[in-house]
């Protein structure tokens, strides 16, 4: 009689092949719970990643900061509120779409948008920001209701200005350089092809009028669009500058600077400061005269945002029409006439400042 036909033999046979069953499911069942495991734990650290990187980083700021760099500690930032990212009843964009629109518009801009710091000074700004993916930073402030829109030289537009400032300052403080943009500022060119490379110039500001020298006080400087280097000169004008916010008797920002320019606080500093030719960099106030020059154009000497918002949207069609030319075309381009800002100092604004 064969081995493999005895009763006990069969017996045992069956028992090893019922055990070696019973391992393969348990032991695929381990495996799997640990897989599944080893995915949950994988979602675990990724849902905790902006805590993380907080604690890497030191706070959300520096985070925030460091996202955007382009490289040297420079970013581009922009503050909004609510009314430059939400639509009224009757408007069809936003001021934040318009100055996004003109990134993608511009000649070598695109690549730019990521380095946009944009800063938002309400909870619905903020929300919007995000949902675009852009870099968002929500900047709080106790008290103060940032949302509604801040008609220019409202008591509540010169609180948001000085605010503004009081933020710009702790960014130089953290060692960055930045570029400060109003939104209704479009750019059709990158800026850094006309800004100075010169390290030792501290600060290039725009002009709401140029005067034709670089260098002279005379130009009516606009700090909707500035370059800054962090430096203990430009921490040292910053802090002197907000430190005016409780004498300055219901002046803008912008306006305290000025006084501070004319009265020597660049050479007290010995600061150098270049006042940018608006050829380049232009606004509403004094418009570029050539088309192949132009790098910005700011919504300047204007007073609501509907105003800006229409005016704007001539602007980008009218560098839309320039782009559509031969590059040998001897056509003479113009600017539409801003009409919706001339009138908008005509029309009373209600406000709540």
């Amino acid at each position: 009689m064969r081995v493999i036909d005895h009763p006990l033999v069969s017996l045992a046979m069956l028992s090893l092949l019922f055990i070696g069953i019973s391992l393969l499911y348990h032991g695929s069942s381990y495996f799997s719970n640990q897989f599944i495991l080893s995915q949950n734990q994988s979602l675990c650290n990724h849902s905790n990643f902006s805590t993380s990187s907080t604690e890497e980083c030191g706070d959300a700021l520096e985070c925030a900061l460091a996202k955007a760099s382009m490289g040297k500690k420079t970013v581009i930032i922009a503050v909004v509120n609510r009314a430059y990212v939400e639509q009224d009843v009757e408007s069809d964009t936003t001021m934040l779409d318009i100055f996004l629109t003109s990134f993608w518009l511009g000649e070598g801009t695109r690549s730019l948008i990521h380095h946009i710091l944009l800063v938002a000074v309400d909870q619905v700004a903020y929300d919007r920001c995000k949902f675009l993916k852009l870099n968002c930073f929500r900047l709080e402030t106790d008290g103060v209701d940032f949302e509604a829109e801040k008609v220019y030289m409202s008591q509540d537009f010169i609180k948001m200005m000085w605010r503004r400032t009081q933020f710009l300052l702790e960014v130089l403080k953290r060692g960055y350089n930045f570029v400060f943009t109003d939104t209704d500022v479009m750019w059709l060119r990158n800026p850094f092809t006309k800004l100075s490379k010169d390290e030792t110039e501290d600060l290039q500001i725009s002009t709401d009028v140029y005067h034709g020298d670089p260098w002279s006080k005379k130009n009516l400087i606009n700090t909707g669009f500035y370059f800054v280097r962090s430096n203990n000169k430009t921490i040292s004008l910053f802090e002197t500058w907000y430190g005016q916010k409780d004498n300055a008797n219901g002046k803008k920002e912008q306006d305290v600077l000025f006084d501070l320019i004319r009265g020597g606080v660049i050479q007290h500093l010995e600061l150098r400061v270049r006042f940018l030719d608006t050829i380049y960099f232009s606004g509403f106030c004094q418009d570029s005269k050539d088309f192949r020059a132009v790098t910005t154009v700011h919504a300047n000497c204007c007073r609501s945002i509907t105003a800006k918002v229409a005016d704007l949207k001539a602007v980008l069609s009218d560098w839309k029409r320039f782009r559509k030319l031969d590059n040998s075309s001897m056509e003479n381009s113009q600017w539409t006439k801003h009409d919706w800002c001339w009138k908008s100092w005509r029309t009373p604004k209600q406000t709540n400042g």
